[in-house]
């Protein structure tokens, strides 16, 4: 059983009886997308990081303090929100002595305080190393960007390139800018926020693009045919085979980059964001109602891979 049917079998539950005379779900919108959305304006989401799975025991600890914080507001990014706090609760164990603290705070507080995002509480324990946060955010809810909300038509766009973090841990030491991509991600909250009556619908890619993207096309219940060729690519990319590049970029993960949808009139707008921000935004494909998954080469021919992503649970 992988990551997302474990979910919706023991941790979906529709609204209880009592919540339901009481008015329904205390959440608008609840488990299966970035965040949860509560009350008029809240968006709320939680993240684990595990020593170990999520980054490596003896990384630098100002990255991971950067990072663990990073990959949590993106998912604020990807629901079109506002930073405005978090919670941290860390399990620490020996190795985390005075001077780790000291760099991963330091990691941590420079990125929170570059979006004005405050801690606000959590808790600390003795044992392996291991980080959970708690964002939230605030967007109003009809201009939330939802899973759910692509349409046959729309434009599926990504921000930035891709595959540059999955070289990193593929090859590492052998790029500096992938180390980077890897270690030091960016949240790109300000284009989400940007995208919001512009978009309905877009989520972070942290798991790979073609994993990634199947969340929204069950969400929405439609399809996507995407373009190879028009997949922005990182850099590092181009000491590998064109297989490799595609496998790295489409199916690595760890990227942070927003994949959204648009109506194809909204093109000229999200050329000008891309002019504001000075970052890549790349049309890759197309959203349909047949609900067939394709990926075509430049010569509309179909690549024989498979929409999935890294999986948590897989053997």
């Amino acid at each position: 059983m992988g990551e997302f049917d474990r979910i919706a079998r023991y941790f979906a539950r529709p609204a209880s009886e009592q919540r339901k005379r009481l008015g329904g779900s205390a959440a608008f919108l609840g488990i299966g997308d970035d965040c949860a959305l509560i009350g008029q304006s809240l968006a709320v989401s939680s993240d684990m990081l595990i020593a170990g799975r999520h980054f490596h025991r003896d990384a630098d600890p100002e990255s991971i303090g950067h990072k663990a914080l990073a990959v949590n507001l993106s998912d604020l990014a990807a629901m079109g929100a506002q930073a405005r706090a978090f919670s941290l609760s860390i399990a620490l164990d020996t190795q985390q002595d005075e001077a780790w603290l000291e760099a991963f705070s330091r990691g941590l507080f420079s990125l929170a305080n570059s979006h004005a995002c405050e801690l606000i509480g959590g808790d600390t324990t003795a044992g392996p190393l291991c980080l959970s946060f708690t964002v939230i955010g605030e967007v109003p809810f009809e201009l939330a960007l939802r899973r759910d909300a692509a349409q046959p038509g729309d434009q599926v766009w990504v921000s930035g390139e891709l595959g540059g973090a999955a070289f990193a841990l593929k090859y590492p030491g052998q790029c500096v800018q992938a180390e980077e991509r890897l270690h030091w991600p960016e949240p790109r909250l300000e284009l989400g926020m940007a995208l919001r009556g512009i978009s309905a619908c877009a989520m972070d890619l942290s798991d790979g693009l073609l994993g990634d993207i199947c969340h929204i096309l069950e969400r929405s219940r439609v399809g996507v045919v995407l373009f190879a060729d028009q997949i922005p690519l990182h850099p590092a990319l181009v000491s590998c085979s064109e297989s490799e590049r595609l496998s790295l970029a489409l199916q690595g993960g760890d990227d942070y980059e927003l994949l959204f949808t648009a109506r194809a009139q909204a093109r000229p707008q999200i050329e000008e964001l891309a002019d504001r921000f000075g970052l890549s935004l790349r049309c890759i494909g197309e959203i349909t109602a047949d609900n067939r998954r394709q990926l075509l080469d430049a010569r509309g021919l179909a690549l024989d891979m498979v929409f999935r992503g890294y999986e948590h649970f897989a053997p």
